[in-house]
């Protein structure tokens, strides 16, 4: 059981008069949506300010990230997102901005419409998505939790027919994930681990 006392009060003790950017970082279905609704909800109730950014609401076009010459693994790490603009637009504007202007990804159109989000001065800002501690975005971050769930366990969370496409999942998310892993170490980078089986 995920203790979420403990990760409030982590969050609290670290929270003064200015923001402060929390990183929700964990592989595919190892909780981090559930948990960044839940930790958001106690923050409120402690009277702080939080306003959320899930990744997967600013991935690219479909073309974009499938069916391109690289090798599915390198599509869903590297093109999934257009990091460089995650960076410019979202990760570098975090501490100061007033206000910040994103491209949000519409599934049913499969296509990008702007959004702006307006910032306060001493809110708590939750980053929730897979591979936040890439090294063009992990320095923005003040704290980063780490969701730890075994594959298999991920693995079950799918939905029967995603289950049915086993090539995509070694081909695409597996070896993405591997790779994260391997030369990122994001549970050696984190400052919080938490289980999420």
């Amino acid at each position: 059981m995920v203790d979420y006392d403990k990760v409030t009060d982590s969050i609290l003790s670290r929270h003064t008069n200015s923001r402060l950017i929390i990183g929700i970082d964990g592989l595919s279905r190892s909780g981090k949506t559930t948990f960044t609704v839940e930790l958001g909800e106690r923050l409120l109730r402690h009277g702080k300010a939080v306003c959320i950014f899930h990744i997967d609401d600013y991935i690219v076009e479909r073309k974009k990230r499938y069916d391109t010459e690289f090798d599915q693994w390198y599509e869903y790490y590297n093109l999934q997102w257009d990091v460089e603009r995650l960076r410019e637009q979202l990760f570098s504007k975090l501490s100061q901005a007033e206000e910040i202007s994103l491209p949000f990804y519409d599934s049913c159109l499969d296509q990008l419409g702007d959004k702006t989000v307006a910032l306060s001065s001493d809110c708590i800002l939750i980053v929730e998505g897979v591979f936040l501690q890439r090294a063009e975005w992990r320095d923005y971050f003040d704290f980063v939790v780490y969701l730890d769930c075994p594959r298999e366990k991920r693995f079950e969370r799918e939905s029967a027919s995603a289950k049915a496409n086993l090539d995509k999942f070694g081909l695409r998310y597996w070896k993405a994930e591997d790779f994260y892993m391997n030369a990122i170490a994001p549970l050696a980078n984190a400052d919080m681990i938490i289980s999420s089986e």
